[in-house]
């Protein structure tokens, strides 16, 4: 399961992708306790040079996010974590960014994993949007995708990222 590929289909993912992101982050804004133990939609966390693995996770009702990292040069940044879960209950969406748009540290490796759920997509980019700048996804040989994962390949990964987008399908139950 990796991102899409071919340039209109890549097309199509790269516009469905921020809207069902966006979508699922309103509702779950909008109605932060319709899943069993259901947190807060977005929380802020500290990103910290240093060298140490560092590791920061969200989890909505039966799904969890986790956001696990190494970091070099420069101060703490300030980094947002979302996630959400569809209307239907059957994609859980996990987005790790910095607001800001460019992280400035050095990442020596980072992975991010879903619980509850299996990846259908996901995209890692060295800068994220912001003002007038555009997403600037990772080459495809920088990271890689597992069914619950997605983290740098070692020996490929460029030390930049500023932004992690994961949408993933739940399981459901068949009648």
């Amino acid at each position: 399961m990796a991102a899409p590929s071919g340039r209109s289909c890549w097309c199509a993912w790269a516009a469905l992708v921020p809207a069902a992101l966006l979508c699922l982050a309103a509702r779950a804004a909008a109605e932060p306790g319709t899943a069993p133990g259901a947190v807060p939609s977005t929380a802020e966390f500290d990103v910290r040079p240093g060298g140490e693995v560092h590791s920061f996770s969200r989890s909505l009702g039966d799904y969890s996010c986790s956001f696990t990292y190494s970091a070099q040069g420069g101060t703490n940044e300030q980094w947002q974590m979302n996630v959400g879960v569809s209307e239907d209950n059957g994609l859980f969406s996990c987005s790790i960014w910095r607001p800001q748009g460019k992280s400035y540290l050095f990442f020596t490796q980072f992975k991010a994993e879903v619980k509850g759920a299996k990846i259908e997509y996901a995209m890692a980019y060295s800068q994220a949007a912001v003002g007038t700048l555009s997403d600037i996804p990772l080459k495809q040989e920088e990271f890689e995708i597992a069914e619950t994962t997605v983290s740098h390949r070692e020996g490929k990964f460029r030390f930049e990222l500023s932004k992690l987008t994961i949408v993933a399908k739940t399981p459901r139950d068949e009648l």
